[in-house]
């Protein structure tokens, strides 16, 4: 006699439950010259924040919208925290203090090819300050998700590696340590995975083409910036400002023929002193005119259309430490 086989019943198929969204603001905070623009611009997947090896690029909070399928961020690229020598440098420190606000998580920067030091601990008593609860055993418990970014892999051996990320690891209690080479773009989906993890469950706060906060007149001056750093180098004042005066569109000139068709951007380029206008200008305004010539597809994408960029460069004696001078030029 055969034994009757159980019968079996019909399966239903359990539908996978929705991943959520999740949205939320990430202060980018390190010393100077750790890589945070790089690292930021890297992310997004174009340029929105000068990079630089001169220390202190960065002179303002730049915001880059970082859109997935089922997440937004934004990335406030902060000026690298230090010890203000001017009152430039004391502005500087009071965008990060508001940078710092009301964030959902903390993205500390540190470089894998230098030491921890007295930067590095002046940054980490500064957020356990602001985001942490000291705990009876002298440990701290964080308010929100702080994730060590260590950057520049790419100059390390893997032993070295293996020996920063240990050295991190004991530096601070943090909630990830993720290696990049934003350079190299050396593990920057799992950059951004970590830091997708750590946002709160949100709605999409932007639409998904728009990359940045800044508006086309603070983007097209940080660009003019950037592409005099990268032109002069060592010889750059470092107390250049960038400001650009306006953005004039064909239409808005009743015949249209000042303009030949183009938008006309009026850009002023300051410096502290009268020696310094030469070394901007360069030779036979070399120096201008390789800057507008590598900035015309930039600006033209910015503006929309084809723009004529016209640079002329001032002097405004000790602006670094002059209160109405700063604010005349957006500090």
């Amino acid at each position: 006699m055969t034994q009757q086989q159980p019968r079996r019943l019909p399966t239903i198929p359990i539908p996978p439950r929705p991943v959520p969204y999740r949205s939320g603001f990430v202060a980018v905070v390190g010393r100077p010259n750790v890589g945070k623009s790089t690292l930021i611009n890297a992310l997004i997947g174009t340029q929105i924040a000068i990079a630089s090896s001169r220390p202190e690029t960065t002179r303002k909070a730049i915001r880059g919208i970082l859109t997935t399928d089922n997440a937004q961020i934004v990335l406030v690229d902060t000026p690298g925290i230090h010890r203000p020598r001017t009152l430039l440098g004391q502005r500087l420190n009071d965008v990060v203090d508001e940078s710092l606000a009301d964030v959902d998580a903390v993205a500390f920067l540190l470089p894998s090819n230098q030491e921890i030091g007295p930067g590095d601990k002046r940054i980490l008593s500064r957020l356990r300050s602001d985001f942490a609860v000291k705990r009876d055993d002298g440990t701290f418990k964080w308010k929100v998700p702080l994730v060590a970014i260590v950057t520049k892999i790419d100059e390390l051996s893997r032993d070295g590696l293996i020996n920063k990320l240990i050295e991190i690891n004991e530096f601070a209690d943090f909630t990830d340590i993720v290696p990049v080479s934003a350079l190299k773009h050396d593990n920057l989906a799992e950059v951004k995975n970590v830091l997708i993890e750590n946002m709160p469950e949100g709605p999409q706060m932007y639409p998904a083409e728009q990359i940045t906060e800044e508006r086309p007149e603070e983007t097209i001056a940080e660009l003019v910036r950037g592409a005099f750093l990268e032109e002069l180098d060592d010889e750059l004042p470092h107390s250049l400002a960038v400001v650009v005066d306006s953005i004039e569109y064909p239409e808005d000139n009743d015949s249209g023929e000042a303009y030949d068709g183009k938008a006309h951007v009026i850009v002023s380029i300051y410096v502290e002193r009268d020696s310094q206008k030469p070394i901007i200008i360069g030779k036979g305004a070399e120096h201008l005119v390789r800057v507008k010539k590598k900035l015309r597809t930039p600006v033209n994408r910015i503006v929309g259309q084809k723009a004529k960029l016209d640079l002329h460069v001032k002097v405004a004696k000790g602006w670094q430490s002059d209160p109405k001078q700063l604010e005349k030029l957006g500090f």
